[in-house]
């Protein structure tokens, strides 16, 4: 017999877990399946061990910097193993955290590989053996998704690495070459550099962190590349060859081939959704560039199947799929919630220098057709980044000359990742620079900048 469900979950990640929890606050008979890890890659594989990683880095980095505060130490070093062992540990935490989570709720979690099986049912099987059957009105798709592989660069576990690999490495590399400088890449770069490898960071594209405003990305540049990261943009990857225990990498970049021998390589070339082997063959479902098209309230060609997250396509971040999550279940639940803004989604990337942002980045504001004012910000004027020793970096703020609508907001330096949903929050209210100018920031606070980059887009900057 078939176990009877209101709603299924396929996927334990930001997206699953949080769409089930919403689903059984709102009285229904709720079951999750999750084959591997509950929290997901973002929460085991992906972004709360980088956040530990980055944050071992930046103890490096103060470490050695204490110069600057009056402070001296001598025979500075680190265990790599327990920095590593510590991230571990913190995932582990976090993963437990969610099964009590589900627990607390009454969810039923089946551990196993969930597959469509015909309309409203779902076979779980583990290890090719059979788990569960079970049926259920609305079944919702939050399979995620993993790296893309570039052909003849595949991840071997030991020279190549992608994610899994770099977040738990049997070695800290002395020398180290990055493919990729999206969020991923940059953090990873970021990290090893300030655990003091020597960082070679490639980019296809012609700047790094290609999603991200050119001042911005044209300041991280800049930024690495003063803490002596080679940067290669423009670059096209042409293969590779192993050599033992090191790797060469061959990259044409202006015309020109060299190559670039590291001890270990790591692969950030972007995501492709894990479409595979989950039944939608025989459905309506549709794919596109391995992603499931849905509507904006998650559902799909198929009567009462629904997609969130990952599998859906960009942007990939978490926030925005545990926030899919809620809509389709409220949506499922007849509560007409608003679809997801795309463009109110901030975006993070924890590197050193700190990068966030929301909206239109300054040229695609200008794309649209908008009539712009553009205020910008520094740290260096700011009371308290100079305080802490941080007074690299800016604020910029995108505005429509007409309106006075927040189109954007970029932001480089010192917690920003902290700070951009103040931009968010307005955005999401449709606020105005009225409203935002006459809004009072406490002081001392790195959140000054935001006012004062406001101000200036108006020609009523104050501190600089």
């Amino acid at each position: 017999m078939a176990e009877q469900f209101d709603l299924v979950v396929v996927g334990g990640g930001p997206g699953g877990y949080v769409a089930a929890i919403r689903a059984a606050q709102l009285k229904m008979k709720v079951a999750l399946v999750e084959r591997e890890h509950l929290g997901g890659i973002c929460l085991n594989w992906g972004c709360i061990p980088t956040k530990a990683l980055l944050r071992a880095s930046e103890i490096n980095h103060l470490l050695h910097s204490l110069d600057q505060y009056g402070f001296a130490a001598d025979n500075i070093r680190y265990d790599f193993a327990k920095v590593v062992k510590r991230s571990r540990q913190v995932a582990g935490q976090l993963s437990a955290g969610v099964k009590g989570l589900l627990k607390k709720n009454k969810v039923t979690v089946f551990d196993g590989h969930g597959k469509l099986a015909g309309k409203g049912k779902l076979s779980v099987t583990k290890d090719g053996k059979p788990v569960a059957e079970i049926e259920a009105k609305h079944i919702i798709l939050a399979t995620g998704a993993r790296a893309r592989v570039i052909p003849g660069i595949e991840p071997d576990g030991k020279l190549i690495w992608s994610y899994r690999e770099a977040l738990a490495p049997d070695i800290m590399p002395k020398k180290l070459v990055v493919i990729g400088s999206g969020a991923i890449g940059a953090e990873f770069a970021s990290f090893f550099l300030n655990m003091g490898a020597e960082v070679t960071l490639i980019e296809a594209m012609d700047r790094i962190l290609p999603v991200e405003d050119a001042e911005v990305s044209a300041f991280v540049k800049k930024s690495f590349e003063k803490q002596k990261m080679k940067i290669l943009t423009g670059a096209k990857v042409q293969g590779v060859r192993k050599n033992g225990d090191s790797i060469t990498t061959i990259v044409e970049v202006d015309g020109k081939v060299q190559e670039i021998i590291a001890d270990r390589l790591i692969s950030a070339v972007g995501i492709v959704g894990n479409v595979e082997n989950i039944g939608l063959e025989a459905t309506k479902v549709k794919v596109e560039r391995t992603h499931v098209i849905t509507d904006e309230y998650g559902r799909t060609g198929e009567d009462g199947v629904y997609a969130i997250g990952d599998l859906t396509g960009a942007p990939w971040l978490a926030h925005k799929a545990s926030h899919e999550g809620i809509i389709v279940v409220e949506a499922i639940a007849g509560q007409h919630p608003h679809p997801m803004e795309v463009g109110n989604i901030p975006g993070c990337t924890y590197c050193r220098p700190q990068v966030a942002s929301v909206g239109m980045t300054e040229a695609r504001a200008k794309e649209a057709g908008h009539d712009v004012k553009v205020g910008r910000f520094p740290f260096i004027g700011n009371g308290k980044a100079i305080a802490l020793g941080e007074p690299e970096g800016f604020v910029k703020t995108v505005f429509d000359a007409k309106t006075g609508a927040l189109l954007g907001a970029h932001m480089v330096g010192p917690e920003v990742t902290e700070m951009i949903q103040g931009y968010t929050i307005a955005r999401t209210l449709e606020t105005t620079e009225a409203e935002l100018m006459h809004t009072v920031f406490p002081h001392p606070t790195v959140s000054e900048a935001m006012h004062e980059s406001v101000l200036d887009a108006f020609g009523r900057v104050i501190h600089i």
